[in-house]
């Protein structure tokens, strides 16, 4: 049932948009002006099935309909624009062949463009959430089976059990030594897989079995050819996560790659710098130049004080830096307790003032780090940069944490748009931060620092809770 369920979700994601190119169309004719050839019209439904044709081409060249439910929706607005970049060309180049039949007012396609991507992005997140709630009704989802209690298992099953949107639901698990996993059922020893298979409903099954044990995974992999049930291997990668991995075939043999950084390639390093002065200018040119002086009027009126706070920090190469906020707390406090340990800022905390609470919720007590980005130690995004005394309070205990340094730091990062920001005195909470700088420092892309301000500003605009 919930495999036809799934199958319809995936046929309405490729059938809505043409509707939706078509409707975009009939829109920009209403609001542009357009000249006819002596031949044909531009409202032919020829030129609509060239739409849809170049649509479709370039939709499935960009992955626009690969599944992103366990995704956040602002890496689906960034595939969009990806999309109608490549539409945008390829249109323009066949119209440009097709000029003696169809003639276009020149506001025609910046309008189609825009309305589409409007109507695009509206009918998608529809759908996203509409696939949200057949999930959270039980009605689409996949029965999952873990074989592994260990600590890659379990947290594969927090993380599904969490964020239920992913679509999946553990029905049970497997594992030799182990007969507890936080609730989740337990259907015995790993050799009993192919009975579990043979009586439950299972869409996948995921092994979470140490890398020692070739011979059981080999088994498990095995049993689920038989019973025709899709596999999914959690490795026990942990020695190379401070690097690049990619695995490879070389004939039929698996190959694990250790790349070099992609901010390693001196072409990446120049259009991340060319996009972070070019933002930061922006920013001082749009928005800098009127609600930064609005800004330091309410914290001078709120508190006595500076209005700039500045902090000592830890950029490239753990070089020290001075980076810059907007004061948000009462003049005077100190970095260090009476134990001289570093004081983070906690909820309700006392030395946050009004106008601070509100900076520290919207994030807007960062803007003057975009004159960090200006004079080249800071980017827009990566790791955010930590004050020295917690350099040296996380980097004895925390993994890998001083290879965070080996890129520049950033207002806004990967870790904090998945929520690990804030107050890190939590067990293992400055390790998930770490992690997420890892994550980001390995996989960068453009389109992933993109990703990251379109959902830097959306938390801005719906709030943080753990920002205080």
């Amino acid at each position: 049932m919930a495999k036809k369920a799934y199958n319809r979700y995936t046929l309405i994601r490729y059938i809505i948009d043409a509707p939706v190119v078509g409707m975009s169309y009939l829109l920009a004719l209403q609001f542009t002006q357009t000249e006819t050839s002596s031949n044909n019209n531009i409202n032919s439904l020829g030129f609509l099935l060239i739409l849809l044709t170049v649509w479709y081409i370039t939709a499935s060249f960009a992955k626009l309909y690969t599944d992103r439910r366990s995704n956040k929706f602002s890496e689906e607005i960034i595939f969009i624009t990806y999309s109608l970049i490549l539409f945008t060309i390829l249109l323009s180049s066949v119209s440009f062949f097709l000029r003696d039949y169809y003639q276009f007012n020149t506001n025609f396609f910046p309008i189609y463009v825009g309305t589409l991507f409007a109507l695009l992005t509206f009918t998608k997140y529809v759908v996203r959430k509409y696939l949200h709630s057949a999930i959270y009704q039980g009605k689409l989802y996949d029965n999952i089976v873990i074989v592994g209690a260990t600590p890659a298992g379990m947290d594969y099953y927090e993380t599904i059990n969490k964020y239920y949107y992913y679509g999946y639901k553990c029905i049970g698990f497997l594992d030799n030594q182990q007969a507890k996993m936080n609730g989740c059922a337990y259907f015995g020893k790993t050799e009993a897989l192919g009975e579990v298979l043979r009586k439950q409903r299972v869409d996948e099954v995921v092994i979470a079995l140490p890398n020692k044990y070739s011979n059981q995974i080999q088994e498990c992999i095995d049993v689920c050819d038989t019973y025709s049930v899709k596999t999914r291997i959690i490795p026990n990668l942990h020695q190379y996560t401070a690097s690049n991995i990619q695995v490879n075939n070389i004939g039929m043999m698996p190959v694990i790659n250790i790349r070099e950084l992609p901010l390693d390639k001196i072409e990446n390093k120049i259009l991340k710098r060319f996009f972070d002065i070019s933002f930061s200018l922006c920013f001082f040119i749009l928005l800098g130049w009127w609600i930064m002086p609005i800004i330091a009027l309410a914290i001078k009126l709120g508190s006595k004080g500076p209005i700039i706070f500045k902090q000592e920090r830890w950029g490239l190469q753990n070089e020290q830096i001075i980076c810059y906020k907007f004061r948000t707390m009462t003049a005077g406090n100190h970095d260090l307790d009476a134990n001289g340990q570093y004081q983070q800022a906690t909820k309700n905390d006392g030395r946050v003032t009004w106008i601070g609470k509100i900076l520290r919720k919207t994030n807007m007590d960062e803007l003057p780090q975009f004159w960090n980005v200006l004079v080249g130690n800071m980017s827009v995004v990566g790791p955010r940069p930590h004050p020295t005394p917690l350099n040296l309070e996380s980097m004895h205990t925390v993994d890998n944490y001083m290879l965070r340094h080996i890129v520049l730091p950033g207002i806004t990062g990967w870790a904090q748009v998945n929520g690990a920001r804030g107050e890190t005195k939590a067990k293992g909470s400055m390790q998930k931060r770490i992690n997420f700088d890892l994550y980001y420092i390995h996989r960068w892309t453009f389109w992933l620092d993109c990703q990251i301000i379109l959902q830097t500003i959306i938390n801005i605009i719906r709030g943080d809770q753990n920002a205080y």
